[in-house]
């Protein structure tokens, strides 16, 4: 069996242990409710250093935390007592202007990608927030404002590398391990280490659009006329419903900062001048109150919101998928969304209708192609709020608009740990997926994420 100190002859990137420089620093996650301690963390410089971690790990019988941006809700990418891989270091992002392709490290945040491709005016849906791992959000699917026009971030994946638990280098294409390949788009982490990406990019530079603030008492006109419009809406519109209550910024008039809002943020990546004629149906809904809306560099909006989403806040997230949302669903959400513990907390509900949806539901590991939106409530916060006060929130909102989903599943990537749902969250691919899992996994060493067993 490998011992620490041949692994650390083995690896060129750090390996720390308890005790040692930085181990402080380096064990903590995005998460604060997760403060785990565990037995060595590798930093990756590379696909060798992964390859000798996965066998220390393995052979080692330790549980084998994978971290790429280190945001996992549920806290997956830490553990007690294991080894944490880290792949911050492998963050390069290379982007082939003529192939219209981009080749990501494993450690690469959408902050990365959105700076390397912007400069050639391409970009692939990349979530809201540009911390996060670009690796951990296509894995799960990869919902963001461009999905709409361009699919998920999983539906631009066209290509990976993979260290599977034997700790063999494995490549996947569409024509090459296709089984694999169509697991990692939307089937998490299960099947090994993915070291690189790569994607399909679009041409997009300036979009125009960002966040407008209604007052609380409209919000039900508002998500109305959400729901009436996005389901016709060209699909270069991408927007998101939320509950914001406002932050201390120079667009909110300083006597409304604290004041609970309801919030459009919308995402035009058509022609910067149709613009404002695309997202006129939430202008006409109701008066808005505040708006920081207006032509900008797509990188600009997808780091919107970084500051709200700070490293060390304590989260706790409920997710579904939704089909409908009738008037019941929007009583529902206007009476539990608004009493947000915390200025952070909220709920999102993002538009997945348009380019997802002629994706087949089995073309993908992602198979709730019928949904049209995705819903995450997420409670955010710092002390002094406490904990069960924020988790009781979030849990009451939940069971209070779960009935209308139309669905029994839910967003893995917007999921804490208790769910328990994990056959409906993969859907209809579910044993297709156990399929594909034992024939790269069959010991789920893999099983720090919504894991799923491998077939026997």
């Amino acid at each position: 069996m490998t011992t620490i100190a041949a692994l650390r002859e083995q690896v060129r990137g750090p390996v720390v242990e308890p005790g040692e420089d930085d181990y402080e620093e380096l064990r903590l996650v995005h998460n604060g409710l997760h403060d785990r301690r565990p037995s060595l963390i590798v930093r990756a410089t590379s696909t060798a250093d992964v390859v000798a971690a996965v066998n220390y790990a393995r052979e080692s019988g330790l549980d084998l935390a994978v971290r790429g941006g280190g945001h996992s809700a549920p806290g997956f990418s830490t553990c007690d007592g294991g080894v944490v891989l880290d792949l911050a270091p492998m963050n390069y992002v290379l982007v082939d202007r003529v192939r219209k392709t981009a080749r990501t490290g494993g450690g690469a945040t959408w902050g990365d990608f959105n700076h390397a491709t912007h400069a050639y005016g391409l970009a692939t849906t990349g979530g809201i927030i540009s911390t996060t791992g670009v690796s951990g959000l296509t894995l799960g699917g990869g919902v963001g404002y461009l999905a709409r026009g361009c699919g998920l971030s999983c539906d631009n994946l066209v290509g990976a590398e993979v260290v599977t638990a034997d700790g063999q280098i494995v490549v996947t294409s569409e024509h090459e391990n296709e089984d694999l390949l169509w697991a990692l788009r939307g089937g998490g982490g299960n099947f090994g280490v993915v070291t690189s990406m790569e994607f399909a990019l679009h041409d997009v530079t300036t979009i125009y659009g960002g966040p407008m603030l209604y007052e609380v008492e409209d919000a039900p006109a508002v998500m109305r006329a959400y729901d009436d419009y996005i389901q016709e809406a060209p699909e270069q519109l991408g927007a998101f419903f939320g509950w914001q209550m406002a932050p201390p910024l120079p667009f909110i008039p300083e006597d409304r900062h604290g004041d609970m809002f309801c919030a459009m943020v919308t995402c035009w990546s058509g022609r910067p001048e149709q613009g404002e004629q695309a997202i006129k149906p939430f202008r006409d809904v109701a008066e808005v109150k505040a708006e920081l809306v207006g032509p900008m560099p797509y990188p600009a909006l997808n780091s919107a919101f970084d500051g709200l989403f700070h490293k060390g806040m304590r989260q706790y997230w409920k997710a579904d998928y939704v089909r409908d949302l009738p008037d019941a669903a929007i009583a529902a959400h206007t009476r539990y969304g608004p009493p947000t513990p915390s200025l952070t907390s909220t709920m999102h509900l993002y538009a997945i209708n348009g380019a997802p949806a002629r994706v087949g539901p089995e073309e993908t590991a992602f198979g709730h192609r019928d949904a049209r939106y995705v819903m995450v409530i997420g409670a955010f916060w710092d002390p002094p709020v406490d904990d069960e006060g924020a988790i009781r929130w979030a849990r009451d909102y939940y069971d209070a608009v779960h009935p209308f989903s139309g669905t029994e599943g839910g967003y893995i990537n917007m999921l804490s740990e208790d769910e328990g749902r994990v056959p409906q969250n993969y859907g209809r691919n579910y044993e297709r997926l156990r399929q594909v899992k034992a024939a790269y996994d069959p010991d789920n060493l893999f099983h720090l994420n919504q894991n799923i067993p491998p077939a026997r």
